[in-house]
């Protein structure tokens, strides 16, 4: 017989949902308020006078960032950036990670090779140490600068957590396929990353935010424009705007802009890939979470 809820449950149940209700609006208002700052009038964003709804609707921030060919050109370079890095990141973490994952009696050197890579997370040569390596590599206006030194900056955290979830996976499971003469390659592929998406999916989802929203090292390792990601680019719109080289109707647009409207523009555009990206990989992180509530 199933029994009806206290008194008590429903209070709790609704201040619950409450909250949640909250934290949701929270979550939405931003985007919202970002949005409607980068449809208002110039005029209106100078004031401060924008709050959930655009003040004399128009399309003259995006329309400063769409207006030429090198935009497109900019997010291309973006996208390969994304795929080239998360792509990475997802064949190089789960390699490391389970040698890692074993004990000093499983693998000898596993102690020293984990210290090596902790070592390199906190600690670091600098800027122009950098600069210098990629320039002696020929890797200047390449987008294997920014996959490369992009994707190091935090594949060892990423290593961390996939070790940490190797570890947390039944050993019992290992020990099957080695009876049955499985060899380390095929438990890896066969058996631990199956098991494994939902953190795979999580690094993934972390490698895509940064390789998207990162913007210095395009600053620092593309000498020329049209070598920049969209960040760089975006990024550099405003100081780069020429008055002496645009026409009267650019004139007119710039005129009717203000860097506030331009700046929610740039910020509205750059969340976009992440809150398509987002929803898919949402229901991996829900099944990880029901992964790790179950024990052997």
């Amino acid at each position: 017989m199933i029994k009806s809820k206290s008194l008590l449950s429903k209070i709790v149940d609704g201040g619950l949902i409450v909250i949640l209700i909250i934290i949701a609006i929270t979550c939405i208002l931003p985007l919202w308020y970002t949005l409607s700052l980068s449809l208002s009038s110039k005029a209106a964003a100078a004031a401060g006078a924008v709050t959930l709804w655009p003040i004399d609707f128009n399309f003259n921030s995006y329309k400063q960032l769409l207006q030429d060919s090198q935009f497109f050109k900019s997010f291309w370079i973006s996208i390969q950036r994304v795929v080239f890095g998360a792509g990475l990141n997802f064949i190089i973490v789960p390699l490391m990670a389970y040698p890692l994952s074993k004990t000093v009696r499983d693998f000898k050197g596993r102690n020293v090779l984990m210290w090596t890579l902790v070592f390199t997370m906190l600690f670091n040569g600098g800027l122009i140490p950098l600069y210098l390596t990629i320039k002696g590599y020929g890797l200047m206006n390449s987008i294997w600068a920014l996959v490369l030194v992009g994707g190091a900056q935090t594949i060892v955290f990423n290593i961390i957590l996939t070790i940490n979830f190797f570890r947390n996976l039944p050993k019992s499971l290992e020990e099957a396929a080695l009876v049955d003469g499985a060899g380390p390659w095929y438990i890896l592929t066969k058996v631990f990353i199956p098991l494994s998406i939902p953190v795979l999916a999580t690094i993934s989802l972390f490698s895509i935010v940064y390789h998207w929203n990162e913007f210095l090292y395009g600053l620092i390792f593309m000498t020329r424009e049209e070598f920049y990601p969209l960040q760089t680019y975006i990024q550099q719109l405003v100081v780069s705007v020429d008055p002496s080289t645009m026409t009267e109707d650019q004139y007119k647009r710039l005129s009717e802009m203000s860097n506030r409207t331009l700046d929610a523009a740039k910020i509205f555009i750059a969340m976009i890939p992440v809150l398509v990206v987002y929803p898919f990989l949402q229901r991996y992180f829900i099944h990880g979470i029901t992964l790790g509530s179950v024990k052997e």
